[in-house]
């Protein structure tokens, strides 16, 4: 069985694929579930992906979180990269670390072209 699965959204493509990996900032251990995309503990990303999951971002930049908006009673975590600038926003999973998500939403989000997914 395939440990990948490709959704049509839109005219956008969503692969999911269950990895498992090492946050390159601060080590922690992740499990993967198909749709993790950044670190629990620090909530770190790395620019990894054009479409979620595809892999096919060539930058390879740590994504450093930089604010969090609350929707719909639902978390988004908007990260930069640190190699490239690219911004976007991500949602929090229930494995992060919350009071993390709080102390971020502080912070002023102020982003120069941001993509939302």
């Amino acid at each position: 069985m395939s440990n990948s699965k490709e959704l049509m959204i839109g005219e956008k493509r969503f692969t999911r694929k269950i990895e498992n990996f090492t946050c390159e900032l601060c080590g922690t251990e992740v499990k993967g579930t198909g749709y993790t995309d950044h670190c629990p503990s620090c909530l770190w990303s790395k620019h990894v992906d054009v479409f979620p999951g595809d892999r096919r971002a060539e930058c390879g930049g740590l994504m450093e979180p930089i604010g969090t908006i609350q929707k719909k009673g639902e978390w988004d975590i908007f990260y930069r990269c640190q190699k490239c600038g690219y911004e976007r926003f991500n949602k929090a999973s229930p494995d992060d670390d919350f009071e993390k998500i709080i102390e971020l939403s502080t912070h002023p989000i102020k982003p120069s072209c941001s993509k939302r997914s």
